[in-house]
């Protein structure tokens, strides 16, 4: 169904079910969409799939929304793990927007010697995650990992799950093909302290990756890598 509008619903969706808006969608719909009742929306939610339902009212806090028929089951995803160093705010946003997008399952931010953001904003990403699955067809939201120190994620790390690190100047190879679970490591902007690089040499589950023939930006390399990784996956 092109162009329609699809909204996130963490709440259990089912046909013939009725269904409430929260006052932001409520406004979106209503008043920025100028949709009215009649006019058709798409929910969705990882564990019931995707739904049409059909707007009923635009009066707060009566049902909304008639659930009509599921449009797409839920469908079991394979874990892809993007662990970023927190950046600015305009390019933490864009690596949240665009990691959704391509399929990131978890997100992971990591603070490194060089990293120069002390936090996560949790509301902001979520909010980007919603909007970007969303947009783009996605039924699951990426989820939102606690900030971790390098040296403690890579100690909690699974060890039979590969990650790949995106090292600046490392002439390494592009990542290989690969089956299952997987994790990409991104740098901050000045890149990994040489005390990192020889801590991530000791991690045999550590596999460094280039991701071309330039040196990217911290939120080009997330996206780049992503890509990369969704290629090379086997599964």
């Amino acid at each position: 169904m092109p162009g329609s509008i699809r909204l996130h619903h963490p709440e259990p969706l089912a046909e013939g079910a009725a269904a409430r808006l929260t006052a932001p969608q409520l406004h979106y719909l209503g008043t920025v969409m100028r949709r009215r009742p009649g006019d058709i929306v798409q929910l969705f939610n990882p564990a019931d799939g995707e739904f049409q339902a059909r707007l009923v009212s635009l009066r707060p806090g009566a049902p909304q929304l008639a659930v009509e028929q599921r449009l797409r089951a839920p469908a079991p995803e394979i874990p892809l793990w993007l662990v970023f160093a927190p950046l600015k705010r305009d390019a933490t946003d864009l690596v949240l927007r665009q990691a959704t997008e391509l399929g990131a399952t978890d997100l992971v931010p990591v603070f490194t010697d060089r990293t120069n953001t002390a936090r996560i904003n949790e509301n902001r990403a979520q909010a980007i995650a919603i909007e970007a699955a969303e947009q783009s067809e996605r039924l699951s939201l990426p989820r939102l990992h606690p900030p971790a120190r390098l040296h403690d994620l890579l100690a909690s790390w699974p060890v039979d799950r590969p990650l790949f690190a995106a090292l600046e100047r490392a002439e390494a190879p592009p990542p290989p093909d690969f089956t299952g679970p997987a994790g990409l490591l991104i740098g901050p902007e000045g890149g990994f302290a040489p005390a990192e690089l020889d801590l991530l040499r000791r991690y045999p589950f550590v596999t460094p990756v280039g991701l071309g023939r330039g040196v990217l930006r911290a939120e080009t390399a997330a996206v780049a890598g992503l890509a990369l990784l969704q290629a090379s996956r086997r599964d």
